[in-house]
């Protein structure tokens, strides 16, 4: 089982999944950044100032004892009242779809590569072709 195992982990397949989802994790990072830090501020400037991810709904009444600021999502969130992010929702939205944009460019650019690549091969005899010819020369032989 472990010989199994070992041939299992070793395998390009497993290596390359491993790979990504570590490169995948940073990238989402870089992508998060650049969502909340660049674009959304930009958009927050466009519309007046606003921070989308302030932007909620209370759906119940704020805990007891509460200290923070009652306009503050994360103060809210934070204390365990009911409210309904909508804001941060937007900004998730807008990160995904930014990691689904470039993700989208980067394979077009690998499937362009791949393209030209097939292109770059000599074309040779087909299948059938080589079979032809095996079978014509054991035709020869005695």
């Amino acid at each position: 089982m472990l010989k199994e195992f070992k041939a299992f982990i070793a395998k390009g397949n497993v290596i390359d999944l491993a790979v990504a989802v570590i490169i995948g994790g940073a990238f989402a990072l870089i992508t998060a950044s650049l969502t909340d830090d660049i674009i959304m501020p930009v958009v927050g400037a466009l519309f007046g100032g606003v921070d989308f991810s302030n932007y909620f709904t209370l759906l119940g009444p704020i805990p007891e004892g509460f200290e923070g600021n009652p306009n503050s999502y994360a103060d809210l969130k934070e204390a365990g009242a009911a409210v309904m992010g909508w804001g941060q929702f937007i900004t998730v939205v807008i990160n995904f779809l930014i990691l689904a944009f470039i993700i989208f460019i980067m394979v077009r650019q690998v499937n362009r590569f791949t393209a030209k690549e097939e292109e770059k091969k000599p074309a040779g005899p087909s299948e059938k072709d080589l079979l032809a010819d095996i079978l014509a020369e054991l035709k020869k032989r005695p």
